[in-house]
Formats: structure tokens, C-alpha cells, sequence
């Protein structure tokens, strides 16, 4: 009999628990659908958005407020058990890194256009737009915090040195992505196109390596994962240091068919051009690009250190 009612209020306790649980993640839940919501209503009704960059925030808006809301549904007819990863690991990488994407979101948009927006409703829906981007940022990082404080063991790969790396290294990729999204930057010259292509892969490598641990599979490769680790880090080195000289003569040389200057280019001379011309643009893909390959230097001495040290 005491073991019975031992039983029944351990089982209460940790229903009481689970259900404060529930309660908390559909609070920040709604949050994060309400602001991200917003944030691309007022942007995509008032007009306050052009093509290029400020497709990079809108894009980031509906993709959140879609996957929260997906996320959102599946725990609320509680089909967790139908993914095939772990539910909690999924939920605080989803959140980090989309805690970094509204945040980025939020810097592009407001630097870019709020600055270029006449006074009046549409400049007053800008900042409510960006207020709104923030608040979904703020809301993300919460989760991540207290989901991170949780008793239950979290695989955050994300939260890790080598986890946030990567984070790193694809959160900076995909801002240069926005940067990019204007492909007359590119196509002229296919050695810029190969510089995007480096980009690419790069992404694709270091997400495929995050599918991979989150799904449990970093012990079935052929070979150890952190050599795996290793060696993507330095092929990702390779890839950046192409990409990084070719962008650089290809677009700031002017025996290349670059520009040096930037009073050489028009879009910049322009009174009513974008806060960031074409050839900022130019220059922060340059920038953003040394960063990632410092990023991947360290990553590529991280997981040395691991593989030659360590053992």
C-alpha cells in the first residue's frame, strides 16, 4: 500500500511537472508566432521591403513563424514520437539558431531600410516590424535558456564548443546568403560563381554533420566522427580561402574588372539608393567571409587538438 501511493505521487509529481512544461513552451510558442507573425505582416502590407537583402528578413520572418507553428501543432496533438530525432535536442537547436537568424533579421532590416523610409505610417510600421523581429529573437533566446536549465540530459550541440562553431560557421554563411541574393554580384564572372558555390557546400556540409549527430549516426560513419569533423573543417578552409581571394580580385581589383573605389559605383552616388549599395555589398561579403574562415580555423584546431592531443 505504500509503495502503491509512492508510486501515484511520484507519477502526480512528474505529471504536475511535465504539464508546467507544456504550459511554459506554449506560452513562449504563441510568443514567437504572434511577433514573427507580425514582423513580415506589417513589412509585406505597407511595402516597406525590396528585393535583394530585405528578401533575407522576410524569408526569415515566414520560416520561423512556419516551423514554430508546424512545431507547435506537433506537440499540441502530441506527435512527437513520429519524428525521428530527438524532440528536445530539435527544439533548443531550432531555437538557437533561429534566435540568431530574427537577431540578424532585425540588424539587416533596420539598417538597411528604416534609415530609407520616409516619415509617416509606412516608416512607423518599419519600426514596429523590427521592434516585432526583436521581441521573436528575445522570445527564442528564452527558450533556449529554459529549455538549457531543464534537469532531463539535452544534447545541445548547438550550446557546445564544437556545436556552436558550427553554429557559427552556418549563421554567418547564411547571412552572406542575404548579401548574395542579388546574383548580378555573380553571374557576370564564373569565378564568383564558384565562390558561391563554395559557400554552398560549405553549408551543406556543416548541416549535414548536424543531421547527422542530432539523428544519433556520427558512430556508423567509416571513420571516427571527429577525424569526419576534421577534415570538413579543412576542406571548408580550402573552399573559403579560394572563395575569399577570388571575391577580393574579382571584385575590388580593376585589373580583374573590380572596383576599387567605392565612388565608382553609381548605385552608391544615388539619393534614394539602399543604405547598403552594391558595392557594400560587395565589401561585406568580403568581410563576412575572412570572419567564417577564421571561424573554420578554429574549428579546424579545435577538432586537432581533439583528434592528436587528446588521444
Amino acid at each position: 500500500m505504500t509503495v502503491a501511493s509512492l508510486t501515484i505521487r511520484l507519477t502526480m509529481g512528474s505529471s504536475s511537472g511535465l504539464a508546467s512544461a507544456t504550459i511554459m513552451g506554449y506560452f513562449l510558442r504563441l510568443l514567437q508566432l504572434l511577433s514573427t507573425c507580425l514582423a513580415f505582416s506589417l513589412v509585406a502590407t505597407t511595402g516597406t521591403w525590396r528585393e535583394t537583402i530585405g528578401n533575407w528578413s522576410m524569408f526569415i520572418w515566414c520560416l520561423c513563424f512556419v516551423v514554430t507553428l508546424l512545431t507547435f501543432i506537433v506537440e499540441l496533438c502530441g506527435l512527437q514520437f513520429l519524428w525521428p530525432f530527438s524532440w528536445d535536442d530539435f527544439l533548443i537547436n531550432y531555437a538557437s539558431y533561429s534566435t540568431l537568424l530574427c537577431l540578424s533579421a532585425s540588424i539587416i532590416y533596420s539598417t538597411t531600410y528604416i534609415q530609407t523610409v520616409p516619415h509617416g505610417s509606412s516608416w512607423n510600421h518599419a519600426i514596429a516590424a523590427t521592434a516585432f523581429s526583436c521581441l521573436a529573437s528575445v522570445t527564442y533566446a528564452t527558450e533556449v535558456a529554459w529549455m538549457y536549465s531543464w534537469p532531463s540530459q539535452i544534447t545541445c550541440y548547438v550550446l557546445r564548443m564544437p556545436g556552436l562553431l558550427k553554429g557559427l560557421e552556418n549563421f554567418v554563411a547564411c547571412v552572406i546568403f542575404a548579401f548574395i541574393s542579388n546574383t548580378s554580384l555573380y553571374l557576370h564572372q564564373p569565378a564568383l560563381v564558384w565562390c558561391v558555390a563554395a559557400y554552398s557546400i560549405c553549408l551543406f556540409l556543416g548541416a549535414g554533420a548536424l543531421l547527422l549527430y542530432l539523428r544519433g549516426y556520427s558512430n556508423k560513419l567509416p571513420i571516427c566522427f571527429p577525424i569526419f569533423l576534421l577534415w570538413l573543417a579543412l576542406l571548408s578552409i580550402f573552399l573559403y580561402v579560394s572563395a575569399l581571394v577570388l571575391w577580393l580580385l574579382y571584385q575590388f581589383d580593376e585589373n580583374f574588372g573590380g572596383q576599387p573605389q567605392r565612388s565608382s559605383d553609381v548605385s552608391c552616388r544615388h539619393q534614394f539608393t539602399y543604405l547598403v549599395c552594391i558595392w557594400d555589398q560587395r565589401l561585406v561579403v568580403a568581410i563576412l567571409t575572412a570572419v567564417n574562415l577564421l571561424i573554420y580555423v578554429a574549428d579546424l584546431v579545435y577538432w586537432a587538438r581533439w583528434v592528436f592531443v587528446r588521444d
